[in-house]
């Protein structure tokens, strides 16, 4: 009777849990696709013709409203990034104004041991120009974004290594936007229609799915420029979001290639360290009852 008893309060637990986990991604929006990212795995990198394709996108387009406090010139061009020349770094930096009050005027042109500019000058600025919302930080929001699966699916997540929650959201997002209210749309919690404010715009996968940013991304909208032995890259709205989410992930974290192979060494080390220990134990208490 207690083991019953145990099995069916377990039971209860796991159906509760999944309920949950299920509600919670309800709530935050329409089911997030996972998407097939180079960087994904045990084994997965960047791809640097990716990460160029990105910043391009994060330049011409993000940066107007979006900063990367954390990311420095000189980032741009290390090793297992978008990798540009150190010519190329120098020449971009000096595109931009920085604001230094040991320079004459106030302000001198860019290094690359300089940081990435903020498109204004204040917070309150920047809650002017986007009506009243603080564009966030770009700098970790790969990795302060994510996705929630439902239980049991999340368990598989530690045996596969994912930790592309932040990308995929991204992604999503800036596919997900509507012209107007979809008939798909939830009610207000009353019963009423759904009906957006005036400023915000409809996102599937946005908490609420009012969000204050337009769409920011658009078919043609950036020109890319194949690289050397590189095929044509369709300039289309999927495309870009494809890009510019791993370029955020590459400034999130940009040692995650390193970490996997620290990690992969060190699951190694702890293999023959293991077969080396039992090896001893064997030979210690060889011909000796126990």
């Amino acid at each position: 009777m207690f083991k019953t008893k145990t099995i069916l309060a377990a039971l209860a637990l796991l159906a509760g849990l999944s309920f949950g986990a299920t509600a919670q991604a309800a709530e935050g929006g329409a089911h997030v696709e996972k998407q097939s990212w180079s960087f994904a795995g045990i084994f997965g990198t960047y791809d640097q013709n990716q990460l160029q394709r990105g910043f391009q996108v994060f330049r011409e387009v993000c940066a107007s409203c979006h900063g990367a406090r954390l990311l420095a010139f000189r980032n741009l061009s290390e090793a297992g990034g978008p990798s540009f020349s150190e010519n190329q770094i120098k020449a971009l930096a000096a595109e931009y104004d920085i604001e230094d009050p040991t320079a004459d005027g106030g302000t001198r042109k860019g290094v690359p041991a300089d940081r990435w500019p903020s498109p204004f000058a204040t917070e309150q600025d920047a809650r002017d120009a986007n009506g009243g919302a603080l564009p966030p930080d770009f700098s970790v929001l790969a990795k302060a974004r994510g996705v929630t699966d439902a239980f049991p699916f999340w368990v598989f997540n530690y045996f596969t290594g994912y930790s592309e929650g932040g990308p995929d959201y991204i992604h999503a997002l800036l596919n997900g936007y509507h012209d107007e209210v979809p008939e798909t749309a939830p009610h207000n919690a009353d019963g009423t229609p759904f009906e957006l404010a005036d400023g915000k715009h409809y996102n599937d996968y946005f908490p609420g799915h009012a969000i204050g940013m337009g769409p920011p991304l658009a078919d043609d909208l950036v020109a890319y420029e194949a690289a050397d032995g590189e095929a044509e890259v369709p300039t289309t709205l999927e495309q870009y979001s494809l890009d510019v989410s791993a370029f955020m992930m590459w400034v999130a974290e940009p040692g995650l290639v390193a970490r996997k192979e620290t990690g992969f060494k060190v699951l190694l080390f702890l293999l023959v360290f293991a077969g080396l220990m039992y090896a001893t134990k064997r030979k210690i208490w060889q011909g000796i009852e126990h």
